[in-house]
């Protein structure tokens, strides 16, 4: 349980500083995006730990964590983009 919620913390934070270098217009996004990077930390790390890439005390679990936020952030600039367009 505690890692869950340390592992969600690093995809918020992951999150705010995507927030940062990557602003948007409207404000209320912010929490969208926090929570993106949450949800990618998450799903990255028990990825990893499903294939068995890692365990969940190492390392590579927190870089994994981190990885995964900032990529479903740019799936998810991407697709917005891609809506905005037609």
């Amino acid at each position: 349980m505690l890692d869950m919620l340390r592992i969600t913390i690093i995809g918020c934070a992951v999150g705010v500083v995507a927030k940062l270098i990557m602003p948007a217009k409207d404000p209320a996004r912010f929490l969208l995006i926090v929570s993106l990077g949450g949800a990618g930390a998450l799903l990255s790390t028990y990825l990893g730990q499903l294939i068995g890439w890692y365990r969940a005390e190492e390392l590579a679990g927190l870089l994994a964590a981190a990885v995964g936020a900032v990529v479903l952030l740019v799936i998810y600039r991407l697709v917005r983009k891609r809506g905005a367009s037609i």
